[in-house]
């Protein structure tokens, strides 16, 4: 929970009984350290970050957006939205029988050019679009159509249930720098080696080493956006050396710190 001085940063949830067409769109600026309160809602939300670092909390785990990409969050999950940089975000909410292909996970998903443009013309629409056979009406069903086909993408951190694992794994998440190794964790929680690693890979899906190679990587994301350099994000993130780091780096996202958000 953020402090008092903070508070200024909170994001107000919108006061939505229901939407008013099958697609809705928020358009908002977002300042650095700007949140939500934990919340859940009865449409789909889509949230796309044009610039800046979008991330999503739920009890399951982290997913995070770098720009040009946006995450997809069910209906009924409960999350927090939260930005480290400052971030232009574009929300769309689809109502649940407007969206019948959709799965109950949250995803990152990679916005197409083609997506991106159909979202720029829909937010400047109003709330209440014509319906029927309208012009808007039919660029919304493109789009809901290209929302159907957007690749995902792994930008997601999952988070184990058990509680003792749970409290180690969000130490490291505070200081992603930290060189703990597994045989310490281990010994923390009074077990073997082998049992936590078992017991990690059954909770989070990843081995020890990918999960916290993909912690500092997605840590690094708002770093990176903010204009830090590499050098110094791979030492903040927990990389002995640049080379290692862009390496990791771009075997993940696909793309090297500077070509990803060049794109």
């Amino acid at each position: 929970m953020p402090t008092n001085g903070q508070q200024q940063l909170e994001r107000r949830i919108p006061d939505l009984a229901q939407l008013p067409r099958p697609l809705y769109a928020r358009v908002e600026s977002l300042s650095a350290g700007s949140w939500t309160q934990a919340h859940r809602h009865d449409w789909v939300q889509f949230s796309y970050a044009i610039s800046g670092v979008l991330g999503v909390h739920t009890a399951a785990g982290s997913f995070f957006a770098p720009p040009q990409r946006g995450i997809w969050i069910p209906a009924g999950l409960e999350h927090q939205v939260v930005t480290s940089t400052r971030a232009e975000m574009r929300s769309l909410y689809v109502r649940r029988e407007a969206c019948p292909w959709a799965d109950e996970r949250c995803r990152v998903l990679q916005v197409t050019p083609l997506a991106r443009e159909l979202i720029k013309v829909f937010c400047q629409f109003p709330a209440n679009y014509p319906q029927g056979e309208s012009q808007e009406a039919r660029l919304v069903q493109v789009l809901l159509d290209q929302l159907a086909t957007l690749p995902e993408v792994g930008f997601s951190l999952p988070l184990p249930r058990h509680g003792r694992l749970l409290e180690l794994c969000n130490e490291l998440i505070a200081r992603p720098e930290q060189s703990v190794t597994l045989q310490a964790w281990a010994e923390r929680l009074g077990t073997s080696q082998k049992t936590l690693m078992r017991l990690f890979q059954r909770e989070t899906g990843l081995s020890f080493r990918a999960w916290r190679q993909r912690m500092r990587l997605l840590s690094s994301l708002g770093a990176l956006e903010e204009g830090e350099s590499v050098t110094s994000t791979a030492l903040s993130c927990g990389y002995d050396s640049t080379s290692a780091f862009i390496a990791a780096f771009k075997g993940m996202f696909g793309f090297t710190p500077g070509e990803l958000f060049k794109h």
